[in-house]
């Protein structure tokens, strides 16, 4: 009797050993993103995955309030996610030592290579330090372009954008001159009150040669703004009256109050899918330059990266979900649905161009690029992109705007270096239509 019962219980233990693995909880892998326009994609290929995946579960969280405080808030408390998209600041997160050097596991796995071209795209300061590859970028949204009104503008006499900034002006004059006729009335130029002078100003001074950091004698140098901020000021008088948020200039834009609208690649969904438009052709446009020249790199953004937070309990498990999150099925999807441009050669042989809709209006031109990324410091007061559009708008006299940010920026700025918080970026070799390409010096002083 003993016998046949210990032969019973021995297959009661085999068979428990044999479906263990399948009662096993899996493995959750939390993401935290800020992203929200690529929801819809995100959550049903995480599905799909989950679906495959008997050991590891995603789990993507969507905030988009003080998306960094919250992380690092996390962190200190013990709830950080495993995952967070790459929207923060890299040196903070290395100095509090919580995110990963990806770069072992970027170097072990051959097929990520090839699909994502990391080596190729690590921007110092941006997604790497020195040797380091914190997050490796999916794809990459263009710089900023003027986004027009066919329609009005072929009431005005235009079929296109002028390349010069005082042309544009005149333009934006003579359409809202033409606008008063209309009912309701229209105007030439819309600017939104969310960073208004990033949106077209500013990327208008960096096709000119214009920058806000002087990489070859390492200091900031808002001297240049001159001109744009005097040109600001006549553009700003042919402008819808109110500056609201940016989706309700959007929402204005597309329902046709004004002619002309400046965002970059993001703006082929939202006119497509969020604010549909339907009653006028829409244009896409390189922004103007001061004098019809090209002197400098617009400004493009490398993004939809992920990084690993280093209080991640699986480490093994998270690298997994990147490699999922940017395999070539996974990124050949989030192009081809528009949601950003292909940064590698690879995914851009890949992807069925005819499927990206109004996204192909705003493929990159020959004068992108990537700045390196100036160092952040410890400001008093009002940012430069606040000061500057105080400025435009005759708050506050240019040249006292251009002294007080060259004073504000360059002392907190040697004072950070002083205490050692921050280096002084360097590069002799620096030249404006190519500002990734040269040499990068730290400076401990």
């Amino acid at each position: 009797m003993k016998h046949r019962i210990s032969i019973a219980m021995a297959l009661v233990m085999l068979l428990t050993l044999a479906v263990l693995p399948a009662l096993a909880e899996k493995t959750v892998v939390t993401y935290w993103s800020n992203d929200r326009h690529d929801e819809a994609y995100m959550t049903e290929m995480i599905e799909k995955f989950n679906a495959a995946h008997d050991d590891i579960e995603i789990n993507m969280v969507i905030m988009t309030d003080d998306f960094e405080n919250s992380i690092l808030l996390a962190y200190d408390g013990g709830t950080a996610p495993d995952l967070i998209g790459q929207s923060v600041n890299l040196k903070n997160m290395v100095d509090y030592q919580a995110v990963v050097d990806l770069t072992p596991y970027i170097k072990a796995d051959e097929e990520y290579q090839k699909v994502n071209d990391p080596f190729n795209h690590a921007y110092e300061g941006l997604n790497a330090i020195g040797e380091s590859i914190y997050w490796v970028p999916s794809g990459m949204r263009s710089g900023v372009r003027i986004e027009y009104n066919k329609s009005l503008l072929a009431a005005s006499g235009f079929d296109g954008i002028p390349a010069t900034l005082d042309e544009y002006i005149a333009m934006a004059k003579k359409m809202t001159e033409d606008g008063a006729k209309n009912s309701p009335v229209t105007y030439g130029i819309g600017f939104t009150s969310s960073s208004p002078f990033e949106r077209q100003l500013e990327m208008m001074a960096q096709v000119s040669g214009i920058y806000y950091y002087d990489y070859v004698n390492g200091k900031f140098d808002f001297s240049g703004y001159k001109p744009i901020l005097e040109k600001g000021r006549e553009l700003v008088k042919y402008a819808y009256p109110d500056q609201q948020g940016v989706d309700n200039m959007r929402a204005q834009f597309a329902a046709g109050a004004f002619a002309l609208w400046g965002n970059a690649s993001q703006e082929a969904g939202v006119f497509t899918n969020q604010f549909p438009i339907t009653g006028f052709e829409w244009g896409v446009s390189p922004v103007p330059s001061l004098d019809g020249e090209i002197k400098g790199a617009l400004q493009t953004n490398p993004g939809k990266g992920y990084l690993m937070m280093s209080s991640a309990k699986n480490k093994d498990a998270a690298w997994e979900v990147i490699k999922y999150f940017q395999s070539e099925e996974f990124i050949k999807g989030y192009l081809e649905g528009g949601y950003t441009l292909p940064i590698t050669a690879y995914m851009n042989e890949r992807i069925d161009k005819s499927k990206l809709g109004r996204m192909a209006d705003f493929s990159l031109l020959d004068y992108e690029s990537v700045y390196p990324q100036v160092p952040s410091v410890n400001l008093m007061g009002d940012d430069y992109r606040t000061v500057l559009w105080n400025a435009v708008m005759g708050y506050v006299d240019i040249d006292e705007a251009i002294n007080d940010l060259n004073t504000r920026y360059n002392s907190a700025y040697d004072d950070d270096i002083s205490f050692g918080s921050v280096k002084r970026l360097v590069i002799k070799d620096y030249n404006p239509l190519t500002p990734s390409a040269g040499t990068v010096t730290w400076l401990d002083k």
